[in-house]
């Protein structure tokens, strides 16, 4: 087996057998940094030393009888949104270069509880705000699969580092498909969970020293190798977190095992106006095709089950207003700043730049009040409704990740052509992910093929709230029918 594309499972259960060390599974993901971290890109921060310390004293520990937990002994990365106590964590923004926190995030303090070693921290667009993976403290990410292009973002390093061999397992963070999109364009799974499911204390953004303004919309994502690794990484994560009381005492759901014959679908190769690259529709066909002799029943749905129009209005007013009041006043994609970035991210096809345009709503984004904020909310709460019901008499929803495959590296906000069509930025990378962060529906993205261009292609699965384990078994399923995971050959 080659160690630095084994999932985090098996190298775990290879440890606790003495199959291998802690220490030579450590220097595999150190030589694969080493030899292509270089062109990559992923790797922003390595805890070369405290790891290697860690790894030893995990060996030590295994020859003792002793066990830290299930990831004991397993070399992890975190986006470097997530404070690391000890460890630079910068947001990939230059006023926070030199930042070391004195406490872990919750999220990374439960990974270490149950063994994990910290590795390092993954690259990724400067305060996780962008489709692509860009600073100016660590530069660009590019894509395993072909340098030229983007892995997504804005948790581009992570994906990059899972489908490169890096790393074991990662965290990431959804608010608009920072998750989803950057496993679409690299090849590796994904989950995004319930909203408010997991803790997101010690996670930038807000930046250190901000009030807490991210209410909506952003969940705690992981990568990984295998949907083992997923439903492992949300086990250990969850619950409730004195620092961030709004986290509701919800239990994970406990699963009726199903096969495939008693699971209903609904699926979607395209939405009304949203008509993505010829081959991702293809590819989920194909996917489709094969599921559907194993499947209760299927059904194609062409668009959402409600307004996609006005629930895009609603989801680009609440994630401006919660990602601007939380950002220091002097980051770019401040108040100052709106107007220019919504207008560059929002050209292309008229009939596209109508669909999602948040430039009308600049006034009430600079001037908010109380009452707009509390009627975008209700509005949202009829949309979850909505979504609820609609998915009631189905267990998961199949559909695109994005419009478009991984593309070329380009400006923030340049359009995307797809099939002759001028998408706008913000459509063609988040429109097909931006409405789960808005109904707060859990998502497990899966690999399903490749372009002709050999660029990945993967399909979101679509679950009910709070039945991320029921959502996961399902996805296990589906992917030893329709799933296609693959490494890069570096």
């Amino acid at each position: 087996m080659d160690i630095v594309f084994a999932t985090a499972s098996q190298l775990a259960q290879m440890i606790r057998n003495k199959e291998v060390s802690a220490v030579e599974v450590l220097e595999a993901y150190l030589e694969q940094i080493d030899k292509h971290n270089g062109k990559i890109n992923a790797i922003a921060t390595l805890n070369q030393e405290k790891a290697k310390k860690r790894a030893i004293e995990a060996d030590e520990a295994i020859a003792k009888g002793e066990n830290w937990g299930v990831l004991h002994g397993i070399p992890i990365t975190l986006k470097d949104t997530f404070e690391t106590a000890g460890l630079l964590t910068t947001g990939g923004y230059k006023p926070l270069k030199n930042y070391i926190p004195s406490q872990d995030a919750t999220v990374v303090a439960r990974l270490r509880l149950a063994g994990a070693i910290i590795l390092g921290k993954t690259n990724l667009a400067e305060m996780a705000s962008d489709f692509q993976s860009t600073n100016d403290l660590f530069g660009r990410v590019n894509n395993p699969w072909n340098l030229d292009y983007t892995p997504g973002g804005s948790s581009g390093g992570s994906a990059a580092a899972i489908a490169a061999g890096f790393s074991a397992l990662e965290l990431g963070n959804d608010a608009s498909g920072s998750t989803r999109q950057p496993a679409h364009f690299c090849g590796v799974y994904a989950l995004k969970p319930t909203d408010r499911r997991i803790s997101t204390a010690g996670h930038i953004p807000e930046a250190p020293g901000m009030p807490k303004c991210i209410r909506q919309l952003m969940t705690v994502g992981s990568f990984a190798r295998s949907i083992e690794d997923l439903r492992l990484c949300l086990s250990l994560t969850v619950g409730l977190d004195p620092r961030q009381p709004d986290v509701p005492p919800v239990p994970l759901d406990t699963v009726d095992e199903k096969d495939l014959q008693d699971i209903r679908i609904v699926w979607s190769d395209s939405w009304d106006k949203m008509t993505p690259a010829l081959e991702i529709k293809t590819a989920i066909n194909i996917a489709v095709d094969r599921l559907k002799p194993e499947c209760a029943e299927m059904e194609q749905w062409a668009s959402p089950p409600f307004d996609l129009p006005a629930a895009f209005k609603v989801c680009d007013r609440l994630t401006a207003l919660n990602f601007v009041y939380s950002q220091p006043v002097d980051f770019d994609a401040s108040k100052k700043n709106l107007p220019v970035m919504f207008r560059e991210a929002t050209q292309g096809d008229k009939e596209l730049r109508d669909l999602s345009n948040l430039s009308q709503f600049l006034p009430a984004l600079l001037n908010p009040t109380l009452k707009g904020y509390f009627e975008l909310l209700t509005k949202r709460d009829r949309f979850i409704a909505q979504m609820d019901e609609a998915l009631e008499p189905w267990d998961v929803w199949l559909c695109p990740v994005a419009m478009t495959t991984a593309f070329t590296h380009r400006s923030k906000g340049a359009v995307i052509e797809i099939e002759g069509r001028k998408v706008p930025y913000f459509l063609a990378n988040g429109g097909y992910t931006m409405l789960f962060n808005l109904t707060g529906h859990p998502v497990v993205v899966i690999p399903i093929g490749q372009s002709e261009a050999g660029l990945p292609i993967g399909m979101q699965i679509i679950g009910k709230r709070w039945r991320e384990m029921e959502l996961l078994a399902i996805a296990e399923k589906i992917d030893e029918i329709a799933g296609d995971f693959q490494h890069p050959s570096l």
